[in-house]
């Protein structure tokens, strides 16, 4: 569908006119600091999402671990470990080129969700890496994110989406295993029964 056609907002002007403007809450309560109540909020987070952009364009990357796994410094400065993944690094060349990132903090059970945003820094400051050492593993480096932006999204999203009611949870066993994705995407080379087998003793043990 052509992007010039009428079923397309094409001007901000036309954008506005769909929306009302937003409520003073909308607005006040974004601030440029971790206040108090923000803090406690990214302090029970066991889960977030970073992301960033580059060159090559955007990434969105989840982050995992513990509550209280992103460390508030500050109230300018949020402090969290990269810990073992994949090694593609999108999220860590993307922050090497254009600082800028955002994160999205989900606690399970809380409907209200926290927004930040900054720009971010690697640190491989060995004292600050000794912080953050699980299970005698220490991180190849934390990300060190100075706020912008900090505030709460309602949770009409997840009501609606009704992300932590057990009753919608999706059995596993009705998707693709990611032993099938990975057959399918290289006609067999990489993955199957054999890669599935695996995945639970590999990823425990590359935890950290």
């Amino acid at each position: 569908m052509a992007a010039g056609s009428s079923k397309f907002i094409t001007s901000m002007d036309q954008l506005m006119a769909l929306y009302e403007a937003p409520s003073d809450v909308s607005i006040a309560k974004e601030i440029d600091y971790v206040s108090d109540h923000y803090r406690a909020f990214i302090e029970a987070a066991p889960f977030c999402a970073l992301a960033t952009c580059g060159p090559e364009g955007l990434d969105c990357s989840p982050r995992g671990d513990a509550p209280g796994f992103v460390r508030v410094a500050d109230r300018k400065t949020l402090l969290l470990p990269d810990r073992r993944g994949n090694n593609r690094i999108d999220s860590l060349r993307n922050i090497m080129r254009d600082p800028r990132v955002a994160l999205l903090f989900l606690i399970p059970g809380i409907g209200e969700t926290i927004r930040v945003v900054g720009s971010a820094a690697l640190s491989i400051d060995p004292e600050l890496l000794a912080g953050f050492v699980v299970n005698g593993k220490t991180p190849s480096c934390v990300i060190v994110v100075t706020v912008e932006a900090v505030f709460y999204q309602c949770t009409k999203a997840i009501v609606r989406s009704k992300l932590w009611d057990p009753a919608g949870h999706v059995d596993r066993k009705m998707l693709p295993t990611a032993g099938a994705i990975l057959a399918g995407l290289t006609a067999g080379r990489l993955g199957g029964a054999e890669h599935d087998r695996g995945q639970a003793e590999r990823t425990l043990a590359k935890l950290y």
